[in-house]
């Protein structure tokens, strides 16, 4: 029975019976098919992206807005189980939710918002750029680029700590307003003075401090009207929540929350329409917070940032802000006295 040979090409020539000729043909054959399956892999490696790896983009992380956008700031947790992706985002107010979808595609995280039925969430991308990340996103067809660090690995602190307290520092005299700004530079600010208290309007801007502090201690006297709420931001980044929630049990949206992190531990809220005292401490990520006379948080933790934060930039001092764009809130006094050297 004729066998066929190898001619050049690989072609076969059926008229040859040489059983040498056939048997280095197949072991040149079985040669060259595993040459070409290298070279495939070697190709597929070369255009797989390094930086693929999902396990690269889990954990927490402060995104903020770059240039014109440094105004932007948000907040992602990215988890993996059984080598699914799934995440929490805040999107700058409000509180962290579920994503509706997020996967890595090449070398980006893609992910987007979850929005109402019939509306499309908000798509974000980002790539790895050394130990952070850097990406953009399209809102209202302006284009945001931001970058993204992991959140601070905060040393040991006390809040209930022994403290050595400086000078406080009245952020209102009962007289003006000249202790504060506003945190939209182009809306009009909205606060009067009013029987001594500063006193806002319907959709006034939010007061910023023009000093910042660190590490603290906050006085503060106000009065919310029936419905309203208003918030008082630690640093610029984290809220105390201020509200008309007499009666009511605690929550993480409640008066004194740390707004969608940590509950107060009771409901110390006195009727709207009554003059309040609040007193909280701040050393690192941990604040220990009194209303009315009732201890609320004990040195409790700083999970994030909250919803409204100025910035991302969590080790650096910080003004006050008194939000001032939701329902009418009074404040009568605020008294901050920066801690000079933490107890333990």
């Amino acid at each position: 029975m004729r066998v066929p040979r190898a001619l050049p090409g690989g072609r076969l020539d059926a008229h040859a019976g040489n059983p040498l000729l056939v048997r280095t043909f197949m072991i040149t054959a079985m040669r060259r098919l595993a040459s070409l399956t290298f070279a495939a892999a070697l190709v597929a490696a070369a255009v797989s992206p390094a930086g693929a790896d999902q396990k690269a983009f889990l954990g927490r992380w402060n995104l903020s807005g770059t240039g014109a956008d440094s105004g932007a700031v948000y907040w992602l947790e990215v988890t993996e189980e059984a080598g699914q992706l799934s995440g929490m985002f805040l999107n700058r107010g409000g509180s962290p939710v579920k994503l509706a979808s997020i996967k890595v595609e090449g070398d980006e995280l893609v992910f987007t918002t979850a929005a109402p039925e019939g509306r499309t969430g908000q798509t974000f991308r980002a790539k790895r750029k050394g130990d952070g990340l850097e990406g953009s996103t399209t809102a209202r067809d302006k284009t945001i680029a931001f970058t993204g660090v992991h959140p601070p690995k905060w040393p040991a602190a006390n809040a209930d700590g022994k403290h050595t307290y400086g000078k406080p520092v009245e952020l209102f005299d009962g007289k003006s307003l000249d202790t504060w700004g506003v945190q939209e530079a182009g809306k009009p600010m909205g606060w009067s003075v009013v029987d001594g208290a500063m006193t806002n309007e319907k959709g006034a801007n939010n007061l910023v401090s023009k000093q910042t502090f660190k590490d603290f201690k906050i006085n503060a006297e106000y009065k919310i009207e029936p419905g309203s709420n208003s918030g008082i931001y630690l640093r610029g980044r984290y809220e105390l929540q201020v509200l008309d929630d007499f009666g009511k049990a605690p929550e993480t949206h409640g008066h004194m929350a740390i707004y969608a992190w940590v509950a107060p531990s009771v409901n110390a809220s006195k009727p709207a329409s009554e003059w309040q005292v609040m007193e909280a401490v701040i050393v690192g990520n941990k604040v220990t917070v009194t209303l009315n006379g009732q201890k609320i948080h004990d040195n409790a933790t700083i999970q994030a940032i909250t919803g409204g934060a100025l910035d991302a930039n969590e080790t650096q001092p910080g003004p006050i802000m008194l939000q001032g764009d939701h329902g009418k809130v009074s404040y009568r006094k605020v008294t901050v006295t920066p801690i000079v050297k933490p107890g333990t």
